[in-house]
């Protein structure tokens, strides 16, 4: 018997696809769909590296059968960016060049976004808190936290994004 038809709203597309409801999200993801964002790390949903949105909710797509997400809102990283360009929390990461190898920053942007969703103006302890589960190892973790700041300055207008970044220099005339 062959698979019924799901349909899957990613970055504010249907898609309706004739996949296996048991197969993990991240596979059609990354090989039925292209999109490459989210990266397949452990497999077992405790490194971030796939991380995506399901209704604004961070949830970890190697773990997150098709099914339970049918009919639900899914936003990859490349569901991020705008007509007007980067997502906040793209450009903050940017900004503070908060990666190295970079097989992190998809959970960590992701992560960064569902926090700022809840918590506008997160202290550095809520920071640590909502990234404590992604793993990074090439040791970004102070310009990530900087990020994240930089972020909710972005997301609370121009006033507050023109700011140096923590720990930053000041800009000199």
């Amino acid at each position: 018997m062959s698979p019924q038809p799901l349909t899957l709203h990613v970055n504010g597309r249907a898609e309706r696809l004739a996949v296996d409801g048991a197969v993990p999200l991240l596979t059609v993801l990354r090989n039925d769909l292209g999109l490459n964002g989210p990266k397949y790390g452990c497999g077992l949903g405790q490194c971030g590296a796939c991380t995506v949105l399901v209704d604004g909710v961070a949830a970890r797509a190697c773990v997150l059968p098709l099914a339970g997400v049918a009919g639900r809102q899914v936003t990859t990283l490349e569901g991020l960016a705008g007509p007007d360009g980067l997502h906040p929390v793209q450009q903050a990461f940017v900004r503070t060049q908060a990666a190295q190898c970079g097989y992190c920053l998809n959970g960590m942007l992701m992560a960064t976004v569902a926090l700022l969703r809840r918590q506008p103006r997160p202290s550095d302890a809520q920071a640590r808190a909502a990234l404590s589960h992604n793993l990074c190892r090439c040791g970004t973790h102070l310009e990530i936290l900087a990020a994240v700041q930089l972020a909710a300055d972005l997301a609370a207008g121009p006033a507050a994004a023109n700011a140096a970044p923590p720990g930053a220099e000041p800009a000199r005339p």
